[in-house]
């Protein structure tokens, strides 16, 4: 009887304690959130040594170089076997100096019991459905400019270097066309490959095969939007000229500037034109230079019968009907600089995202900014294409 007692003692308390006086898994998941939590406090605190003391030191070594305001984890789920365990959390970061707001993405941690019966973090990655971040792929290294933070894994920084002067040239003629009510500031990160490049936005390297940077961010979100970056294909980057790698970080940083009036309203050929039309702005640059695939187009007597869709601006392998789109777009943005000025582009930009839902959104504003209608608006841009490219 005293036997059984201990026996039915035990599977009382099993939901608390086992018999040998181990976690369960409910108690672990608290163990492994005060563990994150002293992970994170060594971050921030730059203590290597406490750092350490919590586990692998790899992430903190690769990434100590990036200047961070913020860094805490929020375990959501572990699931342990035996003395050991895997955990999924949320991380959330922000840089100083650049984001308004934590960027959050989440994290696959293992765990193991130590001699101690302490949880130790044994390695982190992203999550199954996570893009990877730039301390996954290496040791990260940080090159300040006056209004850019550059970071890169698998660069020197000298060429990191060149990549903070082309976006110190960026941010203010960004500022100089669209004004300066924004940051006035960017973050570019620079991976190693194509494929490190994709990691980061979490896609196949297909998808970026050819396109030089993307800019990742909220659309719509608002002065308090949180984390634009600008991610560089550092191989299709290699392959640009001097005046084309300065245009495509000013569209870039574009992209930056007007993201709290870009949402669902916008379409694809204002917002990527409107970028196109600020990164060639300043560089004397012609249509019959700049829109080489458009040009070719009309000489076989293929003149668009209307302004590019979304869907044109797809990555589907298809380079030069991408290429048609964003010269139809810049061409757009171009002929209403020209007509009605470069105050009521902007203005016609802010008009459209200030519509926040797509049906009505440039109809409204061509008619409330630009006194036209659509249809309008559409036989002269194909006009202007004639003119400009035939």
């Amino acid at each position: 009887m005293r036997g059984s007692g201990v026996v039915a003692l035990c599977l009382l308390l099993v939901a608390l304690v086992s018999c040998g006086g181990r976690p369960t898994t409910q108690s672990a998941r608290a163990e492994v959130q005060a563990v994150l939590d002293r992970r994170a406090a060594a971050v921030l605190g730059h203590d290597a040594r406490a750092y350490a003391a919590t586990g692998t030191a790899i992430p903190y070594a690769r990434l100590r170089a990036v200047p961070l305001a913020a860094w805490s984890y929020r375990v959501t789920a572990v699931r342990r076997d035996g003395d050991t365990a895997s955990a999924d959390a949320e991380l959330s970061y922000r840089v100083e100096g650049y984001d308004k707001a934590p960027v959050t993405t989440g994290r696959t941690l293992r765990l193991a019991l130590d001699t101690g019966g302490r949880w130790s973090v044994t390695s982190e990655q992203p999550a199954r459905e996570a893009g990877e971040q730039l301390w996954d792929q290496g040791q990260v290294i940080a090159v300040r400019g006056a209004h850019s933070l550059v970071l890169g894994a698998g660069q020197g920084e000298e060429r990191l270097r060149e990549f903070a002067e082309l976006a110190d040239g960026a941010v203010p003629a960004v500022s100089a066309a669209w004004g300066t009510g924004w940051a006035g500031h960017v973050v570019v990160l620079v991976p190693k490959s194509l494929r490190d490049m994709a990691g980061l936005l979490g896609s196949p390297a297909s998808s970026y095969r050819g396109i030089a940077a993307v800019t990742t961010g909220e659309t719509g979100g608002g002065t308090g939007a949180p984390a634009d970056r600008i991610v560089v294909n550092p191989e299709a980057y290699a392959m640009l000229g001097q005046t084309g790698r300065q245009v495509v970080i000013t569209h870039e940083t574009t992209h930056v500037a007007t993201r709290a009036h870009t949402n669902a309203a916008t379409p694809l050929w204002l917002s990527e034109g409107y970028a196109d039309w600020v990164g060639y702005r300043e560089t004397g640059r012609t249509p019959l230079q700049a829109a080489s695939e458009l040009r070719s187009a009309l000489a076989r007597g293929e003149l668009p019968a209307g302004l590019p869709t979304d869907e044109d601006f797809g990555f589907s392998g298809d380079s030069g009907r991408l290429a048609r789109a964003y010269e139809g777009g810049w061409l757009a943005c171009r002929m209403i600089a020209e007509r009605w000025g470069e105050v009521r582009l902007d203005a016609f930009y802010r008009a459209v995202g200030a519509h926040q839902e797509r049906p009505g959104a440039v109809e409204g504003a061509l008619k409330s900014v630009l006194g036209t209608s659509t249809a309008d608006f559409t036989a002269d841009w194909r006009a202007y294409l004639t003119d400009q490219l035939g």
